[in-house]
């Protein structure tokens, strides 16, 4: 009877102690909180990260301007090993020089046009011409009656929808009731949410498009049309513009290429399918460089000082590279400003951590997490045949930020049920933030799953979506002038509580099962 009074004493006091163990410091989270309320730097490198730099886009000389700006930042704060780390070849870098376009007859009208990246220039100085093609081709194969009828001409393709007026606000935050049912989500199978059987399981009507627009790729490269005009989603003068030519090194440069406003696409289709003659004139110059065809990120370190645990490391990250429509303020120099105050405020306090953190921003993420993968395969392991190194056993932890400017509700698991009581109970100083809801979601299509899938637990938060989605996610809205800066001081507090309890845990954050080879990594 003795013995199992005993025992039952030491399992709760076990239980007690492992429960403390996560109990956030108090003093510590008022401190940061203090911190950020009286002297937050988070816009001003918001500023620098956009208006100062410009656009990002991979390797460009504005990503390079911003990477170099980070780099000396960190490193003025304190932070040690401050560098550009190689991670590979991306190929040739690319930036818009000049965008001019507009009609000029049946009268005058400028029009809102981005060059498409990696497309090339107009000739000489401005071409005028009235020779539009309108391609209503439905399929590839109609696409052969236009074979040497495109060459120094302006191209379209058939848009066949329209604008309607939207009776929804570009801006939103998270009901609780959408926090609620995230909350209350069960684990799914992750094997139920791959794609199964073959190609033509996976077909259907966006195979049919992409092999439209691979003929159509082709055909434009061998007609050598003067100017291609293209339009995507959007209106009120909103253009979503990304890529529209290759940036490996030794791939053709394609013909000029420029993403309109749907209302001045909508307007030039309407008058060609008339025939009412239309007249445009256009000067767009681009520049490629492709003397260095190396990606890089910025990584820099606050020491680790416990001598049982300064080898293992906390990591915190955002991709750098943007989108070249605009500033890429809310994709994402919002999360790289937050993770850089994170380790500002931790910096601020003189913080002696026992563990390593390690900051990282990223580039490539927009053509593929180029970026974050390859520093995973070259630090940690390939997903591909899963052979690790000794270092994928020292990562506690990777938290990410890429959903704009909205403030954090709470994160998602990524499948990690261990984690919740923790990150539970290190949410709960935060609820008068609004940020209290954990997750078993997964959430993909950034960087934390470079690391999810070589076993190391990769976490990315819940954000309000504010505009992200309906106005600034891509396209030349996404100025500085979209981000809230209230919503970015209280990630930056949020953010650097967790960094900093995970870098003070006595063990790293517990881990899923170790996922298996992946002969297709695409998906993540």
């Amino acid at each position: 009877m003795r013995k199992a009074l005993l025992s039952t004493i030491l399992l709760a006091a076990c239980v007690c102690a492992t429960a403390q163990n996560d109990v956030p410091n108090a003093g510590i989270i008022k401190r940061l909180r203090a911190e950020e309320q009286t002297n937050s730097k988070v816009m001003d490198i918001a500023f620098h990260l956009t208006d100062v730099s410009g656009p990002r886009l991979t390797g460009s000389p504005g990503y390079l301007n911003a990477a170099n700006w980070a780099r000396t930042t960190l490193a003025g704060w304190g932070l040690v090993n401050a560098a550009l780390e190689p991670w590979g070849e991306f190929g040739r870098s690319w930036q818009q020089d000049r965008s001019y376009v507009a009609m000029t007859k049946p009268y005058y009208q400028p029009l809102i046009a981005i060059p498409r990246a990696w497309t090339g220039s107009t000739p000489g100085k401005k071409i005028t011409t009235g020779d539009i093609v309108l391609i209503t081709a439905k399929d590839s194969a109609e696409l052969g009656q236009y074979a040497g009828k495109l060459k120094g001409k302006i191209v379209m393709t058939l848009v066949t929808d329209t604008l309607r007026p939207s009776f929804e606000p570009d801006g939103s935050r998270y009901a609780d009731t959408t926090l609620a049912r995230m909350a209350a989500a069960e684990p799914r199978n992750p094997n139920a949410q791959r794609p199964q059987g073959g190609p033509a399981q996976r077909g259907g009507p966006m195979a049919g498009r992409q092999a439209f627009q691979r003929a159509l790729t082709a055909l434009l490269a061998s007609e050598k049309p003067l100017l291609v005009l293209s339009t995507q989603r959007g209106n009120d003068g909103t253009v979503f513009v990304q890529g529209g030519g290759a940036f490996t090194k030794d791939a053709p440069e394609g013909p000029a290429s420029v993403a309109l406003s749907s209302d001045d696409y909508l307007r030039l289709q309407r008058l060609v399918m008339a025939g009412i003659p239309v007249q445009l004139e256009a000067d767009v110059k681009t520049s490629f460089f492709d003397k260095d065809l190396k990606g890089y990120n910025v990584v820099a370190e606050i020491a680790g000082t416990d001598p049982s645990l300064k080898e293992e490391v906390v990591m915190l990250g955002g991709h750098l590279d943007s989108w070249h429509g605009a500033t890429g303020a809310t994709d994402n120099a919002a999360g790289c400003a937050v993770m850089m105050e994170a380790v500002r405020l931790l910096k601020s306090l003189n913080f002696q951590p026992r563990r390593t953190i390690r900051i990282a921003l990223w580039s490539g993420e927009e053509q593929g997490l180029f970026g974050s993968r390859n520093y995973v395969k070259n630090h940690f392991g390939d997903p591909a045949t899963m052979q690790l190194t000794p270092d994928q056993q020292k990562i506690s932890a990777y938290y990410n930020l890429d959903n704009g400017t909205g403030r954090l509700r709470g994160i998602y698991l990524q499948g990690n049920s261990a984690a919740k009581p923790i990150f539970s109970q290190w949410l709960a100083p935060f609820m008068d933030l609004d940020a209290g809801t954990v997750t078993i979601n997964n959430t993909g299509s950034t960087d934390h799953v470079s690391f999810d899938a070589v076993g190391i637990p990769g976490f990315q938060f819940i954000q309000d979506p504010i505009e992200y989605n309906t106005r600034t996610h891509h396209s030349n809205m996404d100025t500085y002038d979209h981000l809230v800066p209230e919503d970015l001081k209280q990630a930056s507090v949020i953010v650097a509580s967790f960094v900093y309890n995970t870098a003070m845990r006595d063990e790293k954050l517990p881990r899923k099962e170790l996922p298996k080879a992946r002969t297709d990594t695409r998906g993540f």
